[in-house]
């Protein structure tokens, strides 16, 4: 069992609605809610900040800027094509954070960072 929490960002439809009018090109067929909620990036926090909500709902307040920047990263590397501010209101207007406080890594090798 890790010594983490581990949180994943839902989407919700404002997001979804900035990534298809952000699209510079909007040649493919437009992202669904759905579609961008299939495969979603974990993010593993220390567990002590997750021992309740409050304390995720804090961590997330002091990192949310982080959080924010990598989902939209993910989508389009030019920050041009970002909102003009990401604040924390905007952040609970286009995600859900789950939490998940039992982690078991059944693969018994080292974890690597590979360096991304």
């Amino acid at each position: 069992m890790l010594n983490r929490s581990a949180l994943i960002l839902r989407y919700k439809e404002p997001a979804v609605q900035w990534i298809n009018e952000a699209d510079p090109s909007a040649d493919g067929p437009e992202i669904t809610l759905e579609n961008v909620n299939e495969e979603r990036t974990v993010y593993l926090i220390d567990e002590e900040a997750a021992d309740t909500p409050d304390q995720v709902r804090n961590w997330i307040k002091a990192n949310f800027r982080l959080l924010f920047e990598s989902e939209l990263n993910g989508w389009y590397v030019d920050p041009d094509l970002w909102p003009r501010k990401l604040t924390l209101g905007l952040f609970d207007e286009w995600f859900t954070v789950e939490c998940h406080t039992v982690i078991f890594d059944t693969v018994g090798r080292p974890i690597v960072d590979d360096g991304l």
